[in-house]
């Protein structure tokens, strides 16, 4: 049986700039692989004939079952391709990370330059506000305060 989930998977194209996003976020580095692995068990598990990745996974807290991001950039074959261009796509659309202080997060972030979609919007008939923003690469992130 399922049990909960372990990781969301983030492709990067540059590790060292993407990991600086996420620590600026507030996330800190559980385990790092930024050495690199190549492993022909995982090229096989990822259906590809072959891979080395470099990556770190990261968590919020210290709570050692907490979900992690596996952030991971591709080396060969390098990671390729851009982030969807929308949120309506098929698939993971995006990230959503809980906060107590949306307004002050959201300042914040963007006096750091972090690109925002909008500004934080109160969901109706709820007392939940979200925003979404962009890492370095283009994935969406959502920030969420308050409970359904």
């Amino acid at each position: 049986m399922i049990e909960g989930i372990f990781h969301c998977n983030v492709n990067c194209t540059n590790l060292e700039r993407s990991l600086a996003f996420y620590e600026m976020l507030g996330f800190k580095v559980v385990l790092d692989f930024k050495e690199g692995m190549n492993s022909e068990a995982m090229a096989k598990a990822f259906n590809m004939s072959y891979a080395q990745i470099r990556g770190v996974h990261l968590a919020l807290g210290d709570d050692l079952n907490a979900t992690r991001i596996d952030l991971v950039e591709f080396q060969n074959p390098k990671t390729k391709g851009k982030s969807y261009p929308y949120l309506y796509h098929t698939g993971i659309a995006r990230i959503c990370l809980r906060t107590k202080n949306i307004h002050q997060v959201y300042e914040s972030l963007k006096a750091k330059n972090v690109n925002f979609l909008s500004i934080p919007q109160i969901l109706p008939g709820t007392n939940v506000t979200i925003v979404c923003f962009t890492d370095p690469d283009g994935t969406v992130l959502e920030l969420l305060e308050g409970v359904f």
